[in-house]
């Protein structure tokens, strides 16, 4: 039997009903924010992820799907979506158009991880990016952005954590003075750690080992090491979040996986999901326009919502949260009475209700159907019924049965 691939799975009822939900609800939080729907391709020129990610990040050194085309060019399967976003951007000079450009995604995501508990190798992402301004005042207005998808989604209980990693002038002498104390202690520290030393040493922070964590804490903090004009960007979003009521708690320690974050980052975690407790991170990538060849400078904030966690977070909080629910089931006893259901059946969905039309002949066996399938109510309809005009409706919950008019069944069921 041929199965699914490791590492991805297939998403079913009924928790296809909370990704639908999810995502109904994202759309319409970023409705309210001026941010439109844009779609990339799920393949791009390698390059663009070696430049735009960073050559020496674990996504492109361990994880991404790479992959010779015939005319000899290597693509790669998307393993996030601010690059090819801000491809998009440049290439159809998205610069040229009035205001802030407000982007959003919905979709599929490629990494060769190992498989975890909430962590495939196809998997889904949420995101907006706001191209075109370095206002602090947008950060802030990004982090409420996602703060609401996640309160609408009916997610509670979530941490906001908030950093902010310098720029190309601070940064240089933080990681310099980074490298000089892990000199001296990343021989203890794990392997990947001791890789990192070199190549990425900022990654060395975001090390989950638990073991190394007393080093982790002894190294010094960015905090301490920023510029003036990094400190004070910092110091107004968290004064403009301030200013909001949304809490929030500086974690120096805070940086994002991906070469191409400064100043601002962020995550919002919930204790749910466990050790790897991320629903989603973001932060500022202001000079990623200019890396992936842009002319003209493209500031930028954004964000990328794990969905696959999300979703967890929801289900594992609030068991059969937003399950789909079947209103009416219509049980009709013979092929007269199944001509003439579907007529009913189709008068009520036109008014927006779920409804199922059975194909048993044998009431016992449509009851059973219906407890099953968890309609709200079941409609009997034979012979006698439509003669009379008169429908037996049942509470699928109660037991009550009630006889009910043609007219007034359609008006049982309100408009969408």
């Amino acid at each position: 039997m041929i199965q699914a691939v490791k590492g991805t799975r297939d998403i079913l009822p009924p928790s296809s009903s909370v990704w639908n939900h999810v995502e109904e609800t994202a759309r319409k939080v970023f409705r309210t924010y001026n941010y439109q729907e844009i779609r990339t391709p799920i393949f791009e020129e390698t390059q663009l992820f070696a430049r735009g990610v960073g050559e020496e990040t674990d996504i492109v050194t361990k994880e991404m799907y790479t992959f010779e085309d015939r005319d000899g060019s290597s693509l790669t399967l998307r393993p996030e979506n601010t690059a090819p976003v801000i491809r998009a951007y440049i290439e159809h000079s998205l610069h040229q158009q009035p205001g802030l450009q407000k982007l959003y995604y919905i979709g599929p995501m490629f990494r060769r991880e190992r498989p975890q508990k909430g962590r495939y190798r196809q998997f889904y992402q949420i995101g907006a990016e706001a191209i075109g301004s370095d206002s602090p005042a947008v950060d802030a207005e990004v982090i409420e952005m996602v703060r609401e998808v996640l309160l609408q989604s009916g997610v509670t209980g979530f941490e906001v954590l908030l950093n902010s990693v310098g720029c190309s002038e601070c940064r240089p002498r933080f990681l310099a003075a980074l490298k000089e104390k892990l000199s001296g202690v990343a021989a203890t520290m794990c392997q990947d750690c001791r890789r990192r030393v070199d190549s990425n040493p900022l990654r060395v922070l975001d090390c989950k080992v638990p073991g190394d964590q007393p080093v982790i804490d002894s190294l010094p903090s960015i905090l301490d090491h920023l510029c003036p004009a990094c400190a004070g960007h910092f110091q107004l979003v968290r004064k403009f979040l301030d200013d909001r009521g949304i809490t929030y708690q500086v974690k120096p320690r805070l940086v994002r996986g991906l070469d191409y974050y400064m100043r601002t980052t962020f995550e919002f975690v919930h204790e749910a999901l466990g050790a790897q407790n991320s629903i989603l991170g973001g932060g500022r990538y202001d000079g990623l326009a200019e890396q992936l060849g842009s002319r003209v400078a493209a500031p930028g904030i954004g964000f990328s919502i794990g969905e696959d966690r999300l979703v967890m977070s929801l289900e594992e909080g609030s068991p059969g949260l937003h399950r789909h629910r079947l209103e009416l089931y219509i049980a009709p006893l013979g092929q007269d009475a199944l001509r003439h259901s579907a007529g009913l059946a189709y008068q009520l969905r036109q008014r927006g209700a779920c409804v199922e039309l059975g194909a048993d002949a044998k009431l016992k066996r449509g009851l059973e159907v219906a407890h099953k399938l968890g309609a709200r109510f079941t409609l009997i309809v034979g012979d006698n019924e439509i003669s009379t005009g008169q429908y037996a409706l049942k509470n699928m919950a109660t037991g009550e049965q009630e006889s009910i008019s043609g007219s007034q069944l359609i008006e049982r069921f309100p408009l969408y």
